[in-house]
């Protein structure tokens, strides 16, 4: 397997998790973060768990000439990208800084990869590319349609970009990982999700208001067209995640020749917001106050997806539960109570 693994968005919050399996697995990861949507302190946290010394380059991966430089010195044979902008509801309102990041981004990315020789890329794409889908649970050959979001829309023009450039560069071989909505945290409680502003996203909603540090959690809409009313979604730990990106490169590393794929990561089932707020009663003895809010835009009613191709060609499924992603989320928020 490649040795030297560059992560972009590695101190982030599925890229310290990846650095991680990365090590444990014997691989050389280094970062290169410019620190926009992720905290210093997780790299002193990322040496202190594996025991060793992480290279870490603080700078934007846009920078063609900078990320050239690093390609070269570092070696590097695969590249993690994960340092694509993720929200939602904020893409709906600056689509500019979505498109430039996560697609111009890429491209420069893509150069800087072939002219530096590097043979393997792992994207970190979503279930989101699937837009407004009727038939559920979808697969890779479901149709991406229009969806509700420019962060959806961005990461369809990446997914493009990706496989086109791949198919034109006889030495490259990549993957984009449709990933489901991501939760949990480290078993260590070291590392976890620490969001920049107020958090948008359920998880670290629910464990803010069962910290005191909330009143509520905000129930985006309960008149959608499922079985209760809120929004669906593929929850899969961020151990699993790391794990799946670990995966990605022994698959690609046992390919030849231009090789592209796309290859959906998540449980294979869906909860609704109600669903999880259970979830998480059971997992953690805490019963949160909610409060319905309108819609959210950006949304869709439901995503959720079937994940037999990761097992046959990843050989991953899989192993964490909710429950247990959901009582790591709450003991991570223990640990930083209301800081880090």
């Amino acid at each position: 397997m490649a040795q030297n693994v560059l992560v972009t968005g590695g101190a982030g919050y599925i890229g310290a998790h990846t650095v991680l399996e990365l090590d444990a697995a014997g691989l050389r990861p280094i970062i290169l973060d410019n620190f926009s949507n992720s905290e210093k302190f997780v790299i002193e946290r990322l040496q202190q768990l594996t025991g060793k010394h992480i290279t870490v380059y603080e700078q934007d991966y846009t920078d063609l000439y900078q990320l050239k430089s690093v390609l070269s010195r570092e070696r590097i044979d695969s590249i993690i990208h994960l340092a694509g902008y993720k929200q939602a509801g904020e893409s709906v309102t600056e689509p500019l800084k979505y498109y430039q990041n996560n697609v111009s981004g890429l491209t420069i990315l893509l150069q800087a990869a072939r002219e530096t020789n590097v043979q393997n890329i792992v994207l970190s794409s979503s279930l989101a590319v699937y837009g407004n889908s009727s038939a559920l649970p979808s697969t890779e050959q479901s149709p991406t349609k229009t969806t509700a979001s420019t962060y959806a829309t961005s990461l369809q023009m990446a997914e493009t970009v990706l496989r086109d450039v791949t198919r034109a560069t006889p030495s490259l071989k990549s993957l984009s990982l449709r990933i489901g909505n991501v939760v949990g945290a480290h078993n260590s409680a070291q590392i976890g999700e620490v969001p920049h502003s107020s958090p948008t996203n359920l998880a670290p909603s629910m464990t803010s208001v069962a910290a005191g540090l909330r009143e509520q959690v905000t129930v985006f809409g309960d008149n959608y067209e499922t079985s209760d009313g809120t929004c669906i979604r593929d929850y899969v730990h961020v151990t699993d995640v790391a794990r799946s990106q670990l995966r990605s490169l022994a698959y690609l590393d046992g390919v030849t020749g231009a090789q592209y794929d796309a290859i959906n990561i998540g449980s294979g089932k869906g909860l609704s917001v109600f669903e999880m707020l259970l979830a998480f009663e059971r997992a953690t003895g805490v019963k949160v106050p909610y409060a319905i809010a309108d819609r959210r835009p950006g949304d869709t009613p439901a995503t959720y997806a079937k994940i037999d191709k990761a097992a046959q060609l990843l050989n991953w499924k899989p192993e964490l539960s909710i429950e247990q992603a959901l009582a790591d989320a709450w003991k991570w928020q223990q640990s930083v109570g209301r800081g880090v």
